[in-house]
């Protein structure tokens, strides 16, 4: 993806608790740190975003995204992460309120909204996360990233980017077809032209 212009490559970490579904973890990250200079954007769809940072973080991940459901101390994982020397993210599912990241949406680097409930791919786009990115882009400086992740394509990307989103999370558009590359390209001109007035 580095070829076709990708500056992100977006990890789902799961670990059949938190999600009901296991993906892979800290040994891939590893193995994919010395061959991509590419920014490791990991996505943390775990039960116990603490006590794994550290082995994420060391494995190459640049920000750690916990989840805003996982914890009653948010504040105290993101100190946690930064302590370790990594950004933080906060992510919500579909049925979480905005307002549940109010307490560290000015302390974070990225908010993640997930459009689709974590844990397996090629799921529709669920279009309350248009609410969502319309009520948390506001409440954002420009330094801060704006996610959305989940149902991602070139029908669902233009309203994203239009609700506030700056950086879409895409599989299946991307990997489910013969070139990669030049659906990731296709669909990053389909978002870039939606942000044009």
């Amino acid at each position: 993806m580095e070829a076709a212009g990708a500056e992100v490559l977006h990890l789902d970490v799961m670990d059949g608790h938190f999600v009901p579904n296991i993906s892979f973890g800290v040994p891939v990250i590893e193995k994919l740190r010395p061959v991509s200079k590419l920014f490791f954007d990991t996505h943390l769809m775990i039960a116990d975003p603490v006590k794994y940072a550290e082995p994420f973080i060391k494995a190459g991940g640049n920000l750690l995204t916990f989840h805003i459901e996982v914890t009653d101390a948010p504040m105290k994982v993101v100190e946690h992460i930064r302590g370790l020397g990594g950004r933080a993210g906060v992510s919500l599912n579909p049925g979480t309120e905005a307002s549940a990241l109010w307490p560290v949406i000015e302390v974070v680097d990225l908010v993640l909204v997930m459009s689709v409930w974590p844990g397996f791919g090629g799921q529709k786009f669920i279009p309350d996360a248009l609410d969502k990115l319309r009520a948390i882009r506001p409440r954002l400086r420009p330094d801060q990233r704006l996610e959305v992740d989940g149902g991602i394509g070139p029908d669902t990307a233009p309203p994203v980017v239009r609700a506030g989103a700056d950086t879409l999370v895409a599989g299946s558009a991307v990997f489910s077809g013969p070139d990669a590359g030049l659906r990731f390209r296709e669909l990053e001109r389909i978002a870039l032209e939606a942000e044009q007035p």
